[in-house]
């Protein structure tokens, strides 16, 4: 008996030794099919080979693919637990020519494999072929020897695959397994073929047409193969099981819930326990793809699996939350197979946690009020849709629970009233709703979203995904198509593109499709979970319903990743450096820079920002995970989590941790963690390096830090570095030798600005360095030395004022100067022995009304002022010496 990781690695073994390019599992989110709301089958992610949109650098592939079927017109959902192979997450092996093999080769491998590597007996297989496909039924006899009454022709669309009404095309064939006699049921095409004796285990699509239009089929030019084997059901087929769920991954997961519950997986316990385990591999594999419990579309349908699992815990008595504590079970059997189970282990389990702990509440106010509504019905009997209703909308408590929770009862749900009471609900928003900010503008966005639902954010980890254009906008008002020229905004069922928000700026980049192209400038989230591309049409013309390719601008995301995520490690790095008070006050993120403001009262110096920037990189340079988890917002920040400054959050939150701290309290601990919903690295080498660039004053008690990474850092950094080699050379000296250099430059300068500033002091003294008597005058028995002087600066004036009076021993002596530009600078002074008759304020205001000025100001012994009329100088002495006498 093989284990499903041993089938799983014999299956894509056995095809990579028949030169098979084995390609990993692609997310459950399909990036490339926006009609589907999950990936469903292995061939999802090569649809575009197919069709010859796509070359790839192999013609031929296996793969085991993880498949969900729980939402859309694929939904196995309410049959999980009660059938023996039914599943919502389910892995798909299947083998892939694009033009390479085809009929002949694609069944001589699927025959050896089952017969020669797995040792099936061949006498227990059967084979199904489209009624009209005699090339196959011929290849089965001739290849594996199969006798002709064990390959059945069957006439419907069962054994007929199509991609859609057009397109890609072909017959069947499917492999069956007889279990035997002892089971009831018949072949496939017979009145049994319900039953659970022949189960098919393989299916192999023939793609050999295109269907042109509903009436035109034509021959592919290069026909290719498509096969699908689910994982579980040849698991159990080898390991001597008739039903999936007592294959060892089941039981080893239906173990953990017996252990976890102490309740044995017996009577309906049974399928409860079953629920539990299925449950849990969809819901953690959802959430490892990136999607979480939500209102709408695929984050609806999690949390619709998420509470059924839930629910079915309830029944087995868990008093506590159940399905976080079996996901390290999980992880165990399938985390080396798929390694996005370990790397998204923790978020998965908090956002287990999170929404387990939620829904008890709901689920103890739901149930009480579902039994009291239903007491008097019985089996046949519907509950009213109005109740139902009620439940939902009052207490969150889904239809899909109420009718799950009626079923054991055989009560049913009257869900044409309940969708009634849903739109009844909507038109009263609708009518009730006032928008905000310009509502013109503003209630287009309503009408959108009620009428499109919210838009799936894939932008997390992808760049890149196909969506069908919902609503095209122009001017406000809403529009079927768009020409090349056009400016409008565009809403997808889907998009990679980041909506701005949190500071971050919104992703640019093109959306596309057949006949046209538009640029996306700028893209905006608006109303409630729609994200809006405000865009160009730059090629042909685009119309509502279209399929487009939205791809967002790599390089431009890339930068503001690295940015966004620098933010945060500076945040931590001023909080260690400065002290905790510092929190964020807001922020910039874009492509060619950061920045952000915090609380601090006073300039950084230069060794606080130095030491700043290096812890920063010191953590950039660990190159460590940048790792993401879902949880309450209360317990976010109770756990240490920041919470920004502005930002408005709702009951979950995602937490971005990065770095580990190498001192204090931080250390051996994450260094950064904080509530962002923005984008970020995957690991923070990723970032390059930051250089922070300048602190400024924002406000009253606000900072604002600005920096670099990345490219844009070593360019600036590189740019320095030819500066300081100019310089350099300029000096004469080596690069490490400038600062010195400069230093004993601005000595020198120093010494000859003195040496200047005397030799001018001089000349406007006369050149003997003293003001002698013989240059002052006696005015009413006070001496009286008044100069205009040229070549000295404002600033020298009083230095030559201090000289004069220490010349006149008693006196008053006023200096004019004039500078180049014709103002004109007048200082005077007043020896002590006459301050009381005279002050050098009221002196040199009077020098200055004859240069234009307006006052002056200083002491009464020293005073001076300015004037912008430098030709007045001499009036200003004279107007001095009036003063005096």
């Amino acid at each position: 008996m093989s284990g499903v990781n041993e089938i799983r690695s014999s299956f894509l073994d056995y095809f990579k030794k028949n030169d098979h390019e084995v390609v990993a599992s692609s997310p459950l989110v399909p990036r490339n099919d926006p009609t589907l709301m999950f990936t469903n089958a292995g061939m999802v992610q090569f649809k575009n080979a197919f069709t010859g949109l796509e070359q790839r650098p192999y013609s031929t592939a296996a793969t085991s693919q993880k498949c969900v079927r729980a939402g859309g017109k694929h939904n196995d959902l309410d049959n999980v637990g009660y059938t023996a192979r039914h599943h919502t997450f389910f892995e798909m092996l299947g083998n892939f020519s694009f033009g390479d093999y085809f009929k002949d080769r694609a069944i001589e491998l699927a025959w050896n494999l089952l017969t020669k590597e797995f040792g099936i007996n061949k006498d227990r297989l059967l084979v199904t072929v489209y009624h009209t496909d005699d090339e196959a039924f011929e290849l089965w006899r001739k290849i594996a020897g199969i006798s002709a009454d064990r390959i059945i022709r069957i006439p419907t669309n069962d054994n007929f695959w199509a991609m859609g009404d057009t397109g890609p095309c072909g017959p069947c064939s499917e492999i069956f397994y007889d279990h035997g006699d002892h089971i009831w049921g018949g072949p496939p095409g017979s009145a049994d073929e319900d039953g659970d004796r022949f189960i098919e285990i393989w299916n192999l699509v023939f793609m050999q047409f295109e269907q042109v239009t509903p009436d035109k089929r034509v021959d592919l030019p290069r026909p290719s193969i498509d096969t699908g084997m689910g994982l579980e059901r040849i698991a159990a087929l080898l390991q001597g099981q008739h039903d999936n769920y007592d294959i060892d991954l089941f039981r080893r997961l239906i173990t953990a819930s017996e252990d976890a519950t102490g309740v044995a997986a017996e009577g309906k316990a049974r399928v409860s326990h079953r629920v539990i385990a299925d449950h849990l591999r969809s819901s953690a594999f959802l959430i490892a793809d990136g999607v979480l419990p939500d209102k709408e579309g695929r984050g609806y349908v999690l949390r619709r699996i998420m509470r059924r699992a839930m629910r079915h815990a309830q029944l087995l008595g868990a008093d506590e939350p159940l399905m976080y504590r079996l996901l390290p079970t999980l992880v165990a059997e399938m985390g080396r197979a798929y390694p996005e189970l370990q790397r998204a282990e923790s978020m998965i389990s908090e956002t287990m946690k999170l929404e387990e702990t939620r829904f008890r509440k709901t689920l103890e106010r739901g149930l009480g009020l579902l039994d009291e509504a239903s007491a008097g019905l019985g089996e046949g009997d519907r509950l009213d849709g109005e109740t139902a209703f009620k439940l939902y909308d009052t207490y969150g408590f889904p239809l899909d629970l109420t009718q799950d929770a009626l079923r054991p009862r055989g009560v049913d749900v009257d869900t044409d009233a309940f969708k009634a009471a849903m739109e009844r609900q909507k038109a009263e928003a609708r009518k009730h709703w006032a928008g905000s900010g310009d509502a013109a503008t503003e209630s287009i966005w309503f009408e959108v979203k009620d009428k499109v639902g919210a838009t799936d954010f894939l932008g997390y980890d992808t760049e890149s995904a196909e969506g069908v254009i919902l609503a095209l906008v122009r001017d406000g008002a809403e529009v079927e198509a768009a020409q090349a020229g056009d400016e409008v905004d565009v809403v997808a069922n889907q998009t990679p593109f980041y909506g701005e928000s949190g500071g971050q700026m919104g992703d640019q980049g093109t959306i596309s499709g057949d006949g046209y192209r538009l640029e996306v400038s700028d893209t905006q989230k608006r109303g409630e979970g729609l994200w809006v591309h405000r865009a160009k049409v730059t090629e042909g013309e685009v119309r509502r319903g279209a399929v487009a390719q939205l791809v967002v601008d790599h390089d431009r995301r890339s930068k503001i990743r690295a940015n966004h995520s620098a933010t945060h490690l500076l945040h931590e790095a001023l909080r260690e450096v400065l002290g905790t008070h510092v929190m964020q006050k807001g922020s910039l993120v874009a492509p060619e820079r950061l920045r952000f403001d915090v609380s601090h009262n006073k300039p950084m110096a230069a060794e606080e920002l130095a030491q700043v920037e290096a812890m920063a990189n010191e953590i950039i340079l660990q190159n460590s995970p940048v790792t993401t988890r879902l949880m309450a917002v209360d317990d976010a920040i109770a756990e240490g989590a920041m919470a920004l400054f502005g930002e408005k959050y709702g009951d979950e939150v995602r937490v971005v941790s990065m770095g580990t701290g190498v001192r204090g309290v931080k250390s051996n601990r994450p260094y950064s963690v904080e509530l962002c919903g923005g984008t970020h690295v995957a690991a923070t080498g990723d970032i390059g390096l930051v250089r922070v660039l300048s602190d400024s004053a924002v406000s009253s008690g606000v900072r604002r830090i600005e920096a670099l990474t990345g490219e844009a850092a070593r360019q600036y950094l590189t740019e320095q570095d030819d500066k300081l080699r100019q310089a350099a050379s300029m000096l004469k000296v080596q690069p490490g030798d400038v600062p010195s250099r400069i230093e004993a430059l601005m000595d020198e300068r120093k010494k000859l600005e003195r040496e200047l500033a005397d030799m001018r002091k001089k000349l406007a003294l006369g050149g003997s360095g003293s003001a002698g008597g013989d240059e002052s005058r006696d005015i009413g028995g006070v001496k009286f030395l008044g100069k205009v002087v040229t070549g000295v600066l404002p600033k020298d004036l009083k230095g030559l004022v201090d000289a004069a009076k220490g010349s006149l021993g008693s006196g008053v002596a006023a200096f004019v100067a004039v500078s180049e530009d014709g103002k004109a600078s007048v200082v005077v002074g007043v020896t002590e022995d006459l301050t009381e008759r005279f002050s050098a304020v009221d002196l040199v205001r009077a020098a200055s009304q004859a240069i234009g000025g307006k006052g002056g100001g200083g002491r009464s012994d020293m005073a001076q002022a300015g004037g912008p009329d430098g030709a007045n100088a001499n009036a200003a002495v004279d107007a001095v010496a009036a003063a005096i006498g």
